[in-house]
């Protein structure tokens, strides 16, 4: 087994082994296992010189967290198309995005949700960058797997085990951002909570602390697909990348418009796809608890938007059937707009933020 102390794929220093002199005339036969062993590193992308794991944990969380504060409001405005699917001023993404912002605020409106997200941001993003590294080599240097298998299982495994993590995070924030702000006069969404630790509080009395993890199967089935096709995306249109740049993926830098544009296109495709699993997720944590009414409240007054959608059980299959029947194939895709941009901007800036951050890392320590 590999130690910890691997190195993280992306170069930061790159220095050419000298071969040992030779006799004049004496032929030196290539050393196989030497050879596949060198094959093997370059496919992980490891080499002696560069960033060790622990790089990877804390460059990925620095990333996660920045790439999510900068995104946070796009993603509120996502939860409230998903989450109340039936409310007119929220269906389009600019005008929601404004009517948030005008109605409700930024810290409390917009930002909804902000530090329940921070919560799990940035151990979440450490633990799946160090769980990604170090899986993506063990199946590369020791079982010698198959490049885009190795991407997508190191995603899928990364995403799992960080979602101990994130899924408490998520399922407070989500309530929090449809929501809005507290005492809502614009939108009921059904809570009222005056602030996270209130919501904490809240959750854990009225529905124990097993609710934190409501919707755990459901986010799985978002998360561990959108996780693994990202980066194994991502992973390929590096490398093509690098051929349009005619530079060695191994020892030389991507350029950053390069960078973010590989980030943006992994991530947002990802999301696209993903974006069913999205709608069943935020329906599920959000949706009130089954001793109360989950249907639709009718407008009692002109100012005040209430709306709910359909009611779906623990059954990811049964949930994606429910959301058909109700609101038809369109159901599926509720909040794709914002969904896209955000995974696409989220996804390059965190990208981005994990690639400078480990050569910073590898530079300072290295001197």
């Amino acid at each position: 087994m590999p130690s910890w102390n691997l190195s993280s794929s992306i170069p930061i220093i790159h220095t050419p082994h000298d071969h040992p002199p030779t006799s004049v005339g004496t032929p030196v036969l290539p050393n196989s296992n030497q050879e596949n062993d060198q094959s093997n590193k370059k496919r992980a992308g490891s080499n002696d010189e560069l960033n060790p794991i622990w790089h990877c944990i804390i460059s990925g969380g620095i990333g996660g967290i920045i790439g999510d504060s900068a995104m946070h409001s796009l993603d509120t405005v996502k939860t409230r198309q998903q989450g109340a699917p039936n409310v007119k001023k929220y269906r389009n993404m600019i005008s929601a995005y404004r009517t948030i912002w005008l109605e409700e605020g930024v810290r409390r409106g917009l930002y909804g949700g902000y530090m329940a997200a921070m919560l799990g941001s940035f151990p979440s993003a450490a633990i799946f960058f160090g769980t990604y590294e170090y899986t993506k080599r063990i199946m590369i240097e020791d079982w010698q797997i198959n490049d885009t298998i190795t991407h997508l299982s190191a995603g899928f495994l990364g995403d799992f085990i960080s979602s101990f993590v994130y899924v408490p995070s998520e399922v407070l924030k989500t309530r929090l951002q449809l929501q809005g702000r507290f005492n809502n006069p614009f939108f009921q969404s059904g809570y009222n909570y005056s602030n996270l630790r209130n919501a904490i509080k809240t959750v854990i009395k009225e529905e124990g602390a097993r609710s934190l993890f409501f919707g755990y199967k459901a986010t799985l089935a978002r998360d561990l697909p959108f996780s693994a096709l990202q980066f194994a995306f991502y992973e390929k249109f590096r490398q093509l990348a690098f051929k349009m740049e005619k530079k060695d993926d191994k020892g030389e830098e991507l350029s950053i418009p390069n960078e973010i544009i590989t980030g943006a296109c992994a991530g947002g495709l990802a999301g696209i796809i993903t974006t069913p699993m999205d709608v069943v997720k935020t329906r599920v944590q959000t949706q009130q608890p089954s001793t109360q009414s989950n249907k639709a409240y009718s407008v009692l007054h002109p100012h005040v938007t209430n709306s709910r959608p359909a009611a779906l059980s623990n059954s990811i299959s049964l949930s994606l059937r429910t959301v058909y029947q109700s609101e038809g194939v369109l159901g599926f895709f509720s909040g794709v707009g914002p969904r896209f941009v955000w995974t696409s901007v989220q996804s390059s800036i965190m990208l981005l933020l994990y690639q400078m951050t480990l050569r910073g890392l590898g530079k300072t320590l290295s001197n």
